[in-house]
């Protein structure tokens, strides 16, 4: 997910110090900037206490990783 790496590499953090932040695993955290693993309620709401003044919106303009489509998605 290019708008979370930005948004980390912009903010001079690592991935373990973000998912740190997030309280999320490193791998866990990982698998997500990569596009593995989509973005959940849960971890956007972490994200928001984490980082409170971000706009949230930016991350529902990205597509989804080819296996993280449902297959009711795929043909979308």
């Amino acid at each position: 997910m290019e708008t979370l790496k930005r948004f980390r590499l912009e903010n001079g953090l690592s991935q373990n110090e973000m998912a740190t932040r997030l309280g999320v695993s490193k791998s866990f955290y990982e698998k997500v900037e990569y596009g593995e693993r989509n973005l959940s309620r849960d971890f956007l709401q972490k994200f928001k206490r984490a980082f409170p003044s971000y706009d949230m919106n930016i991350f529902f303009g990205e597509e989804l990783h080819p296996k993280c489509k449902s297959p009711a998605t795929q043909g979308a």
